[in-house]
């Protein structure tokens, strides 16, 4: 049995997804941010917006650099048992 390999493997796909989606939710709220300060006229929360929008596109080409780096290492490593 691989009990232990396979929680391994579990806790990376969660851990990958779930920021995924804390740069995509860093997007979404960005985005309705952004509409809210359009639509009450109000540059600071409009600006808060495209500040998360920003950091949301930032957060995901730093998690896909990650996984691309740690695609190559896995490899290696699956064909020494």
């Amino acid at each position: 049995m691989n009990g232990p390999e396979e929680k391994e493997d579990i806790n990376e796909e969660h851990h990958g997804l779930v920021d995924r989606i804390s740069g995509f939710g860093q997007k979404v709220i960005g985005e309705i941010e952004t509409l809210g300060g359009v639509l009450t006229a109000d540059p600071m929360t409009q600006a808060e917006g495209e500040f998360n929008l920003e950091v949301g596109d930032l957060r995901e080409e730093i998690e896909e650099d990650l996984e691309e780096t740690a695609e190559p290492d896995r490899e290696e490593g699956e064909g020494r048992e």
